[in-house]
Order: C-alpha cells, then sequence, then structure tokens
C-alpha cells in the first residue's frame, strides 16, 4: 500500500474542516449529522474520523482553527481589523464566510448548553481577549490608545462590538453602512 505524505494527510485534514464548516453552518452542530458530513466533504465517515476521533472533535477543529487565525490577525492589526475583514467578505458571496458566521453562533450555543465544551472553549476565548488585550496595552505604549479608560474595559468593549457585528452579519442583515460604525467603534478607543 503506497504511503501518504503528510502533506496529502495535511491537505486532505483541511478540505474536510473547510466542508465541515460549511455543513456546521448550514445545519447546525445537531442537525451535522455523519450523514451530511460525508455529503459535505465527499468523503466516508471512516475517511472524516480517521483525521478527527468524533463529530464533536471535528467541530472542535473548525472553531480551533477560525480562533487561531483571529488570534493572529487581532495581536497584528488588531478586533477592528478582524471586524473590518470580516465586513470585507460579509460583501462577497464567499461561502467559506458563511460557513464562519454560522460557526461562531453555533460556538456561541455550544457554550450556553454544553458546559463540557464550554470548559474546553474557555481557552480559545481566553487566547483572543488576551491577544486584544496585548494589542492594546501595546497601542497605549505607543501613545494613541486613549488613557481614561482601563485597558480591560476597552477589550470588552471591542469584544462587544466584534459579538454584535458577527450576529448582525449571521442574521443575514445588510451590512448597510458598517463601515462607518467600525470607524466610530475604532475612534472610541484612540486618544484624541
Amino acid at each position: 500500500m503506497p504511503r501518504v505524505s503528510q502533506d496529502q494527510l495535511d491537505a486532505r485534514r483541511h478540505e474536510i474542516l473547510t466542508a465541515a464548516r460549511g455543513c456546521f453552518a448550514r445545519f447546525g452542530y445537531e442537525g451535522a449529522t455523519v450523514r451530511r458530513l460525508e455529503e459535505a466533504t465527499g468523503m466516508s465517515r471512516g475517511a472524516i474520523f480517521h483525521h478527527f476521533r468524533d463529530k464533536e472533535s471535528l467541530f472542535l477543529a473548525v472553531a480551533e482553527d477560525d480562533a487561531a487565525l483571529m488570534v493572529e490577525t487581532v495581536a497584528r492589526n488588531g478586533l477592528v481589523q478582524v471586524m473590518r475583514d470580516l465586513l470585507d467578505r460579509a460583501g462577497t458571496s464567499d461561502g467559506d464566510t458563511a460557513g464562519w458566521l454560522g460557526t461562531q453562533l453555533e460556538v456561541s450555543h455550544r457554550l450556553r448548553t454544553d458546559p463540557a465544551f464550554a470548559k474546553r472553549w474557555a481557552q480559545r476565548s481566553a487566547a483572543i481577549a488576551d491577544a486584544t488585550r496585548e494589542r492594546l496595552q501595546r497601542q497605549g505604549e505607543a501613545g494613541v490608545l486613549r488613557k481614561d479608560v482601563p485597558v480591560d474595559v476597552l477589550t470588552q468593549f471591542l469584544e462587544l462590538a466584534y459579538d454584535g457585528l458577527v450576529l448582525h452579519l449571521a442574521t443575514g442583515r445588510p451590512p448597510g453602512d458598517l463601515a462607518r460604525v467600525l470607524d466610530l467603534v475604532e475612534d472610541a478607543v484612540r486618544r484624541h
């Protein structure tokens, strides 16, 4: 039997994650049955679960992938940039953006209803908050951040704006003039 390279395994894993993201977004965690995951990925359950222990592990991997990309962007450019990128992609017919939004909503739902998931997710959530806080602290040291509000409060403010944007877009409401709203959010944390 021919050996499969690590690059091939990684590519297959990425294909599964991409297709599963869309399936979870469309049907929710409960509705994304193994049969639907097979249809979405075009792979057998054996192929899917060769890469992921079970459906929960697959969902968590999708959400972790999204969180890791978000942490990278936050560390480099801030949480407002994550929101701007999301808004830019929302104007396209990008199925990956819809999948990403759906995953975010499903994570929120599972955080409220599944204590074991909430416990596992706490680290990912903390990483995003930490990256936001560290970025704001660097901005404060550079003299561009307002000084009359503690960094922890500004972090919560940005997280709340992000959650609101995700909900707005995920429920299918039109983006309207949200770019200007994000300008206002960014201006609210800047020093004047």
